[in-house]
């Protein structure tokens, strides 16, 4: 089997889909796809956490058989089946003494019980003795291996880049190639790809298509050989964050397929950077009740940490028509809008107007939920995006209101959000 066949079939032998799998190594679905078709081989160290979630060595990923060396205890302190062995020796010693003589023979029998027992813990003694060095010699032959196996781990490193590159070189199907952003349209949420393509063998009649696979979107562009027999051409396709381009090459009824290059986080990174200086936790800490009070000053604030200079902790509001709404949320659900106003606060010795927005009610807090407190960015275009702040939730154990990070989560994705 080859290695894209192997991770394939532990995939499938524990459930995953290439999209699970791929969340788990913190790769895309269409890295998982390569890998499995042998169009790319997995880095160092996506095999050896891919040698984890399948229990396999990474030489097995590799198509070296191994079989798993058997662990052994690395304490110093004895298992239960040596505790057991100790117990069913004294055991067996106690059971083993003869029952009581005759008071003329007590003392005698004493002595010879006392050095008996005396025997026995020094030989328990060197046992244990023993087996603490076993232990250690365990340990130092442990050490030495995970030694040969980060060797070994390495060497498979620089071996695994030259098999990917000779793929690369035995499957592409290009001589040369280039695919970059060339421009985003923000109005229409678009991005517009410069791509330029040299098949490697030309055929007469050849023509080609470039693909742009963006989210569930796929859009085609048509191309004709030009010099030098390149295709060239813009394409253009929505705005998402994970655009994968792929240049399809048709020579009569043949088709043939050459994968290009990704982009990531491309729509992410057309939103500011912001984020939401709260208090939530502050207000709820204390109290007895489950009142959030009324906002005093210092209000919510909001931080730009894309823009030059804008990391201080002053507050930052965006240019109309761009806006910022802040609120508290209840299981991603809106509760109330605060309300921005100007706060006077002392800069260096300046009195300075900053943005700040703030609670004008009390709320009372359910336990069983979370809240948070959360921004709502709109943009020039009318885009949205959510900014999560800071969350709580009710603490049983501890019978108050603490910091949350689990109860669901902190999608930026507007339609995951009622408000």
């Amino acid at each position: 089997m080859t290695v894209g066949q192997r991770i394939a079939q532990k995939r499938k032998e524990l459930g995953l889909s290439q999209e699970g799998l791929g969340e788990q190594l913190g790769v895309s679905r269409q890295a998982i796809y390569k890998w499995e078709s042998d169009a790319s081989l997995p880095e160092i160290d996506k095999l050896v956490t891919l040698s984890r979630i399948f229990s396999v060595p990474v030489g097995w990923l590799l198509g070296v058989e191994e079989k798993p060396q058997e662990e052994a205890p690395a304490s110093g302190e004895l298992t239960e089946a040596q505790l057991a062995m100790v117990q069913e020796i004294v055991d067996r010693y106690l059971a083993a003494q003869p029952r009581p003589e005759p008071p003329k023979k007590r003392r005698f029998v004493k002595l010879c019980a006392g050095l008996a027992a005396a025997a026995l813990v020094v030989c328990l003694f060197n046992l244990f003795s023993k087996l603490d060095q076993v232990t250690q010699d365990y340990n130092n032959l442990s050490w030495s291996v995970d030694n040969i196996n980060r060797n070994v781990n390495n060497q498979i490193g620089s071996i695994t880049g030259r098999v990917e590159d000779i793929l690369k070189s035995q499957n592409a199907l290009t001589a040369e190639w280039s695919a970059e952003l060339a421009s985003t349209d923000l109005t229409a949420n678009t991005a517009t790809f410069a791509v330029r393509v040299v098949p490697k063998t030309y055929v007469e009649g050849m023509t080609a298509v470039f693909q742009a696979r963006s989210g569930e979107d796929i859009v085609e562009l048509p191309v004709e050989p030009g010099p030098d027999h390149a295709f060239t051409g813009q394409i253009t396709c929505p705005l998402a964050d994970q655009i994968d381009l792929t240049v399809v090459f048709l020579t009569g009824d043949k088709r043939e397929t050459q994968w290009l290059e990704d982009f990531g986080y491309l729509y992410t990174g057309s939103f500011p950077d912001l984020m939401l200086d709260g208090s939530l936790w502050f207000d709820m800490v204390h109290r007895k009740d489950n009142l959030l009070p009324i906002s005093e000053a210092p209000g919510v604030r909001v931080e730009n940490y894309g823009e030059e200079g804008s990391r201080s902790p002053w507050g930052w509001s965006p240019e109309p028509p761009a806006k910022v709404q802040v609120g508290l949320f209840r299981d991603k659900k809106l509760v109330m809008w605060y309300e921005e106003r100007t706060e006077e606060i002392n800069i260096n010795g300046t009195p300075t107007d900053v943005p700040a927005w703030f609670r004008l009610q009390e709320v009372e807090l359910e336990p069983g939920h979370e809240y948070c407190e959360a921004l709502l960015y709109t943009d020039a275009y009318a885009r949205q995006r959510v900014y999560v702040g800071e969350a709580i939730a009710y603490d049983a154990g501890e019978q108050r209101w603490n910091s949350s990070h689990g109860g669901y989560d902190y999608s930026q994705d507007p339609a995951d959000w009622e408000f």
